[in-house]
C-alpha cells in the first residue's frame, strides 16, 4: 500500500477485515453464506451501495463499472478488494491497526474546505460524523466534535473535554494540521 496516497492506505486499513474476507470469498464461495450475514447488517446500516458493489464482486464483475455510484470511500474500498483478487500480496493486513494520525490531514482537509463554504466537504464531514456517532464510544465525541470544528473553534481543551488520550491526540493533531492549512 505504499504507493497509495495516505487517506487511500487509511481507508483500506481500516477495512482490511472486510477486504481480505471478501476476497477469501471470491477465491472459496462456500464461505459465502457466512458474509453475507455481515453484508446484510452493513446494508442495514446505511452502506447499501457499497454492499451491492461487494455483491457484484462476488458473483464474478470484476471490471471498474462497479465503481459506479461510489462514494470516495466505499471506491477506495471495492478498489482494494479488485486489487487484492489480481495480486493477493496487495491485500492489506487485517490484524495492524489504522494509524489514527495518518487522518488527520485528511480530516483537517475537509473541516478547513468546509469552513470556507464548500458543499461536497460539507457532506462528507456530515457523513463522517454520523457514522462515527453510530460506532460509539470515543468516535463519538469525535464526530460530535466536526460541526464545532467547521464553524472555526480551535480550543483544544473544548474540542477534547471528555475524551480519551488517543481520540485528544487524534484531535490535537487536527488542530496542528488546520493551523498549517490556515498560514498558507
Amino acid at each position: 500500500m505504499a504507493q497509495l496516497p495516505p487517506k487511500h492506505q487509511q481507508v483500506i486499513q481500516t477495512h482490511a477485515a472486510l477486504i481480505v474476507k471478501v476476497v477469501e470469498t471470491c477465491s472459496n464461495p462456500e464461505q459465502r453464506p457466512h458474509l453475507e450475514k455481515a453484508l446484510d447488517i452493513s446494508a442495514q446500516n446505511g452502506w447499501g451501495k457499497l454492499v451491492a458493489a461487494i455483491r457484484s464482486i462476488l458473483d464474478g464483475k470484476r471490471d471498474q463499472t462497479v465503481l459506479g455510484g461510489l462514494d470516495e470511500e466505499d471506491g477506495i474500498i471495492v478498489e482494494a478488494i479488485l486489487r487484492g483478487l489480481q495480486d493477493p500480496t496487495t491485500l492489506p493486513d487485517p490484524n495492524a491497526k489504522p494509524d489514527a494520525s495518518a487522518a488527520a490531514p485528511a480530516l483537517a482537509s475537509l473541516i478547513q474546505a468546509a469552513g470556507s463554504g464548500n458543499a461536497m466537504a460539507l457532506k462528507m464531514l456530515a457523513d463522517m460524523a454520523e457514522q462515527m456517532s453510530k460506532t460509539g464510544g470515543e468516535m463519538t465525541r469525535l464526530g460530535g466534535i466536526m460541526r464545532h470544528m467547521v464553524n472555526g473553534e480551535r480550543d483544544p481543551d473544548v474540542l477534547t473535554k471528555g475524551m480519551g488520550s488517543d481520540t485528544r491526540q487524534l484531535v490535537l493533531r487536527i488542530l496542528e494540521e488546520l493551523s498549517k492549512l490556515t498560514v498558507h
